[in-house]
């Protein structure tokens, strides 16, 4: 008997975690409603210049890693390409809507060790764009399946490249 209460207090305590992350979720997501609307991706986007595979990891208020925009599905990782148009930058998620964002609201890129609650071992493990719209700053951070890629995406976005040597 005492086993069968053991297991149904874990099995408690598991659904009540589950319901503290969903309500938290929800109640973020309601915290974020005034959030300005993403831009649309453009009906005929021009040939990408650069593209790379990966993990779209999520966009996040600049300047604040951990917080997760969470308005639509914006804050659903997934896999992604991410192409650099001359309109700007597609990201093509896999299962969630497509993000766009245009070229002038670029502001910075650069690579980062974490974004949105996940942290990578390396100091360059995530590229992140920084880019305003309508006033508010958003700093989205991608995994590239080839990190060798970084330097070739912050030249074409004018960004200088990290200088790394001297690190431990």
């Amino acid at each position: 008997m005492t086993r069968v209460l053991l297991s149904v207090a874990v099995l408690l305590f598991f659904a009540l975690c589950v319901y503290g992350m969903w309500h938290g979720w929800k109640r973020r997501q309601r915290a974020q409603a005034g959030l300005p609307q993403f831009p649309a991706t453009p009906e005929n986007l021009g040939a990408a210049t650069l593209a790379t595979t990966g993990v779209y990891i999520g966009t996040t208020n600049a300047g604040n890693w951990q917080d997760r925009v969470q308005v639509g599905d914006i804050g659903h990782r997934a896999e992604a390409t991410l192409s650099l148009v001359p309109e700007g930058v597609a990201i093509d998620r896999v299962g969630a809507t497509p993000i766009f964002i245009p070229a002038g609201s670029i502001r910075d890129a650069r690579t980062d060790r974490g974004l949105a609650g996940k942290v990578m071992f390396s100091e360059q493990g995530l590229l992140v764009l920084q880019w305003e719209n309508q006033g508010h700053l958003f700093d989205t951070g991608f995994r590239g399946d080839d990190k060798d890629v970084y330097d070739d995406w912050l030249a074409a976005l004018g960004q200088e490249q990290p200088n790394t040597e001297g690190k431990a």
